[in-house]
């Protein structure tokens, strides 16, 4: 019989790879994970040579469970000889490209990947779960974690040569033979984009479009009291409110979550400011704009546009389309074979615990695909030592790395001892 795994990953990406940094070291853990890919690559579409992460440099794989691991990213730029110029840098943003070069360096110092493995079908034979990947080959294990990442979103059917963000400097090249190009996305990714293509703008001569349905370009909310949402207790506040009443304050997180870095915003404007001074712009940006339809005839586009606030209908031509509309999660058909297994909601989403189970008998766990039940962090990379540490404290029935339940100086929801008499919760018998 096919040897028993305590647990399989099946997915590496940053989430998935700091759980395996994390339970490298634990000697009562045997864990293989599995990547359909033959190397670790994050984001290669969108590793722009000035790019930098919208989270600090503790929000690596390891430091914020186990400060010590020999897989942080200070122990990472040490190795490479770069841990001074960190240092004078004085900034705690890395480069994105940094940060996949990071995560390529731990990936590299791990036994428990398997690269070129991608998963076809998860059985399970009434004792375990059976993995097996497109080469033929079996995996067992008692426990899987889910790191398949997500997928590009599209907002609308998109027929001919558009390209998501995902794909942007893969097919760079591509879009620049083009006279025309239009962004459409309200994040940082569709501002990277706006702003590289600006600066190709003013030698290639092609039109430039900017749509964003937001009523304006977010800037992201970074200030210290509403970081502190990043935290245990917000997580366990957001999932104890009724289902609706959770999409609804999702609804109005967009600025903590996919708004614009405000140096990128800024870098912009005085990029237009001085086109402006030395003669002029031909470009064109705007919001609260929703584009309903995309129609290719074989050279170009025609969007049917919807202005929001007006609500008047408009359309415009353009030969290449760039979606950075984000990203969506599924549930893989690999696990179509035990999806009775699995916990899922009215709408097919995953129905995670808050240990992070989707599972009925808890032993399938999620990363980055609980969104809808755990809040805005879900995507976070400061997220991922949290959500890892408590994994394991579930795989293992202890906590090896401390799960902190408080971080946050302030309350959410209404304290107890400020709720009316009848609104008390219910107090056990002892």
């Amino acid at each position: 019989m096919t040897h028993t795994r305590d647990l399989i990953g099946i997915g590496v990406g940053p989430f998935n790879l700091g759980l395996a940094c994390l339970a490298e070291p634990i000697e009562d853990l045997d864990a293989v994970f599995l990547e359909a890919r033959d190397s670790f690559s994050w984001h290669p579409g969108m590793l722009l040579d000035d790019a930098t992460l919208q989270v600090p440099f503790m929000a690596d794989l390891v430091t914020l469970a186990d400060p010590t691991s020999p897989y942080s990213y200070l122990n990472f730029l040490k190795d490479i000889g770069r841990l001074y110029f960190f240092y004078i840098r004085e900034s705690f943003y890395p480069l994105r490209r940094e940060y996949d070069d990071y995560c390529r360096w731990a990936a590299e110092r791990l036994t428990s990947i398997r690269w070129g493995q991608p998963v076809t079908r998860v059985e399970h034979d009434g004792a375990a779960y059976v993995v097996t990947s497109a080469s033929g080959e079996v995996w067992r294990g008692r426990r899987l974690v889910l790191g398949t990442g997500t997928a590009p979103r599209l907002p609308f059917e998109v027929n001919g040569p558009a390209l998501h963000s995902t794909d942007y400097l893969t097919r760079k090249a591509e879009l620049l033979r083009t006279r025309s190009i239009t962004v459409v996305g309200s994040g940082q990714s569709a501002a990277e984009i706006y702003a590289d293509l600006l600066t190709e703008q003013e030698t290639r001569g092609f039109d430039l479009t900017w749509l964003t349905r937001s009523p304006r370009f977010f800037p992201m909310e970074y200030t210290k009291l509403t970081l502190e949402m990043t935290s245990p207790e917000w997580t366990s506040y957001f999932q104890a409110l009724p289902g609706v009443r959770r999409a609804e304050v999702r609804a109005g997180q967009a600025a903590l979550s996919k708004g614009i870095s405000a140096d990128t915003i800024n870098a912009i404007f005085d990029e237009l400011y001085r086109r402006q001074a030395l003669g002029g712009i031909d470009t064109t940006l705007l919001t609260a704009t929703e584009v309903r339809a995309a129609q290719w005839d074989g050279e170009r586009y025609s969007l049917d546009l919807h202005h929001t606030e007006q609500d008047v209908s408009g359309r415009m031509v353009t030969e290449s389309l760039v979606l950075a509309t984000g990203y969506t999660t599924r549930v893989p058909s690999f696990l179509d074979p035990v999806r009775d297994r699995i916990r899922l909601d009215e709408q097919g989403r995953y129905a995670a615990t808050p240990t992070f189970s989707v599972s009925h008998t808890d032993d399938v766990f999620v990363q980055n695909g609980e969104e809808h039940t755990h809040g805005f962090v879900a995507p976070d990379l400061g997220m991922g030592a949290l959500r890892s540490s408590t994994i394991l404290a579930g795989v293992l029935g202890r906590e090896v790395h401390p799960v902190e339940k408080r971080i946050a100086f302030q309350e959410f929801g209404m304290p107890d001892r400020f709720r009316s008499p009848s609104e008390q919760p219910a107090r056990s018998a002892s």
